[in-house]
């Protein structure tokens, strides 16, 4: 009989579980009830979050939107076509975030910041949650820096300010992103980073923009979220979000950034696609009660923080498309209410050959001359009062002119060459200091005597002339950001010598059209 001792049967045991090491993967798992138009209904998450992002079969991510009683409705990103019912999913018990940081820059992604360009994977190590809180009223200042677009009709009359919201309006094909480009191509060697959000434009369209920014070198400091008209509403619908949090990280490293999104009325569609499919209960026009609620979400994360946290900035310009100039519609309603002033581009503008077709009127900036430089301010202070004196003037005038007095006459003839000199052609965005000196010419009645024809050829006549003979005029404008009595005589004497020039120059080309 085998002589058993008790003391190695314990040591025995005790080595054992001592290096007895159990480890027990534990995964929360559901299965797909029923699949379709990118909505997929899961069963088995109880603990799932509201925005979390679930793992499906090949690859296949989807957001956590409804938490029902029994079942969770998830919006599936990406393509869904491979989901079958009764497929597994997972919790990643990760909310849905995207890359964030400087490896985005120059690069064009898709939502989710998967690269489109070819030009290899993105490696940041950095990722923002989509959604996230807005900074409080505490951890913001007032909008004071400008945002120059390179725009003379907007950094005249409708100015924009970092952190900032301004909302461009108008029909369809009347230059909204038009005015998106101009403004990116103005900031190169500046220190915004520009991020254009593309949703439910055609692939088209979104190429000739990133074809135009990288011809004029702008990709440089750009980042181009593309959500084309062939991609899903699911993708359409998170992407404004996911280019906000691109922003947010510049805004956060005390940098500053503008995001454009082109357009809110194709995500609140696509948003109303997504909700109709969850089975939510419609509203007004089919869409959701919360439709109000996606778009302020989405542009209260645009804010000038404060000091302490940095000063950095995130400014915010949406697009908005009205049909037949419809402003009081519900989605341009809403989100004219939401933003800091609107931009309106008017079709009969447009078409009569005011371009930029900025309607003056009804287009409003709520921050108004704190997002202008001193010397815009002076000289753009009375712009906007003979712009609104001349419109109330030429509706009278086009019953017949003969019979007004002369004031009113010469009131008329100057606000005709102020439209002009607003004019701008298109990807030519001019320096703050060019705007100021035509707009003081137009201030100080030195275009009263030039034929309204000619007042295009004066304004780059004049360029060419002060940058020649008077360069020390464009420095002194840029550097002292105001009109004081050395400037403004210099400025008065370059005109002067550039009015003898011209004129001269004018009477020899009149002189050669008569012979």
């Amino acid at each position: 009989m085998a002589n058993i001792k008790a003391d190695e049967i314990t040591k025995i045991l005790r080595e054992q579980i001592e290096n007895y090491q159990q480890t027990v993967a534990v995964e929360e798992v559901g299965s797909v009830i029923s699949v379709g138009d990118g909505i997929a209904r899961v069963h088995g998450l109880d603990r799932c979050m509201a925005g979390e992002m679930l793992e499906f079969p090949h690859g296949v991510f989807g957001i956590a939107l409804n938490l029902e009683e029994d079942q969770v409705g998830t919006v599936l990103l990406g393509d869904y076509t491979e989901i079958r019912e009764g497929d597994t999913v997972k919790r990643t018990n990760k909310i849905m975030s995207v890359p964030v940081g400087e490896a985005l820059v120059g690069r064009v992604v898709d939502p989710l910041g998967q690269p489109l360009d070819g030009k290899g994977p993105i490696l940041t190590q950095h990722f923002n949650p989509i959604e996230r809180l807005a900074p409080g009223v505490v951890d913001r200042q007032p909008v004071r820096e400008p945002v120059q677009t390179g725009i003379k009709a907007i950094d005249s009359m409708i100015p924009i300010g970092r952190g900032q919201r301004e909302l461009i309006i108008g029909d369809r094909q009347t230059g909204k992103t038009a005015l998106i480009v101009d403004t990116i191509l103005n900031q190169r060697g500046g220190d915004m980073i520009c991020i254009y959000c593309a949703i439910g434009q055609k692939r088209s369209t979104i190429a000739q923009v990133v074809k135009t920014l990288t011809d004029h070198g702008a990709m440089a400091y750009s980042i181009v979220v593309a959500a084309s008209a062939a991609e899903p509403a699911t993708m359409q619908y998170i992407a404004p979000f996911a280019a906000a949090a691109m922003g947010e990280y510049f805004r956060d490293t005390k940098r500053h950034a503008v995001c454009f999104y082109d357009d809110l009325s194709k995500h609140a569609q696509s948003y109303r696609e997504i909700s109709l499919l969850l089975r939510r209960p419609p509203g007004r026009e089919a869409f959701p009660g919360d439709v109000f609620f996606l778009h302020s979400r989405l542009l209260e994360r645009a804010a000038k923080l404060n000091d302490k946290l940095g000063a950095g900035s995130l400014t915010a310009l949406p697009v908005i498309e009205t049909q037949a100039g419809d402003v009081s519609a519900y989605i341009p309603t809403n989100v004219i209410s939401i933003t800091d002033g609107q931009i309106y581009l008017e079709a009969d503008l447009f078409n009569s050959g005011i371009r930029p077709a900025i309607n003056a009127g009804i287009s409003v900036s709520r921050v108004g001359g704190n997002a202008q430089i001193k010397a815009m301010r002076q000289v753009a202070g009375t712009l906007r009062l003979d712009m609104a004196q001349y419109r109330e003037l030429a509706a009278f005038a086009q019953f017949g002119s003969e019979q007004l007095d002369k004031a009113t006459q010469q009131q008329l003839a100057r606000g005709q060459r102020l439209v002009e000199i607003l004019k701008q052609d298109q990807y030519q965005p001019l320096p703050v200091e060019k705007q100021v000196l035509i707009i003081f010419a137009g201030a100080n009645r030195y275009l009263d005597e030039v034929d309204v024809a000619d007042v295009g050829r004066y304004e780059r006549e004049l360029y060419a002339f002060v940058e020649t003979n008077y360069s020390g005029l464009l420095q002194m404008i840029r550097d002292k950001k105001a009109i004081d009595d050395a400037v403004r005589a210099e400025a008065l004497r370059a005109l002067d010598a550039f009015k003898a020039t011209f004129q001269a120059t004018a009477g020899t080309k009149a002189a050669a059209t008569k012979s």
